[in-house]
């Protein structure tokens, strides 16, 4: 999936219920009454957005799930947006926006010049403001492309693999194959589970993967740099115990 797909390729996939599609058009201007705290966060939206769409709105009445709620959050609907971003958009913010925008989760599907990608983010109430709902860590696709790989996690949202207990499971199974298609870029295989103990050490993995790189990066950059021979021997050694660590990580993807 590369420049020029359109929304309702992912949109079709979905596998959602005709009494689940909307297809309208939400103002710009809306989203910056309702998104933007700041004069910047204006500007980020004003020049970065060429249109926004809402395609569908899963709740118990449309899809047949029941809705969520317990101390944390309430899931009663789960709305799938489109974004067309113009070129040169501030992609990242702009989707951290959009998520705070909308009171519901939402499953964002954002295209700009590169193509296609996708973004979840849990919300849950505020802990010291009664009725503000805020959000949690975004999960993004980055660009969607045909290797396998993307390909495979594309035709893996439809609703009818998810788990269908509640809205929030239909909501976490998206993310969980964020999480997957993750991992598979590193690993070269697509498997996506709902088993809460294989999702754990898979965000681990992840997350650890991470953290080596960037560390792995620091030393390369160091290791390029020193001059004196036995600290390049050094840095050379623990760039060795690292990618022995990186090794490790990645069998638990």
């Amino acid at each position: 999936m590369t420049a020029g797909a359109d929304f309702e390729t992912v949109v079709q996939v979905l596998g959602l219920p005709p009494e689940a599609r909307v297809e309208m058009r939400v103002p710009k201007k809306l989203l910056i009454e309702q998104g933007a705290p700041t004069a910047a966060d204006k500007r980020v939206i004003g020049d970065g957005i060429e249109e926004l769409q809402w395609f569908a709105t899963c709740k118990p009445t449309t899809i047949g799930v029941p809705d969520y709620r317990d101390e944390v959050r309430e899931y009663l609907e789960i709305a799938v947006v489109g974004c067309d971003l113009r070129p040169g958009a501030k992609a990242q913010r702009l989707t951290e926006l959009i998520h705070r925008a909308i009171p519901y989760p939402v499953l964002l599907i954002t295209r700009d010049p590169g193509g296609l990608a996708l973004s979840l983010a849990h919300k849950r109430w505020a802990e010291r403001e009664a009725g503000r709902i805020v959000i949690e860590d975004v999960e993004a696709t980055g660009p969607l492309t045909k290797a396998v790989v993307d390909q495979a996690f594309i035709h893996d949202l439809s609703l009818a693999n998810l788990p269908h207990r509640s809205l929030f499971t239909v909501y976490q199974g998206w993310i969980t194959r964020v999480q997957a298609l993750h991992a598979a870029r590193l690993s070269g295989a697509y498997a996506a589970t709902d088993e809460q103990s294989v999702l754990d050490r898979r965000r681990a993995a992840l997350d650890t993967i991470y953290r080596l790189t960037r560390e792995g990066a620091t030393l390369r950059a160091k290791a390029a740099k020193e001059k004196q021979l036995n600290r390049r021997v050094d840095l050379n050694l623990q760039i060795q115990r690292l990618e022995a660590a990186l090794d490790a990580a990645r069998k638990d993807l």
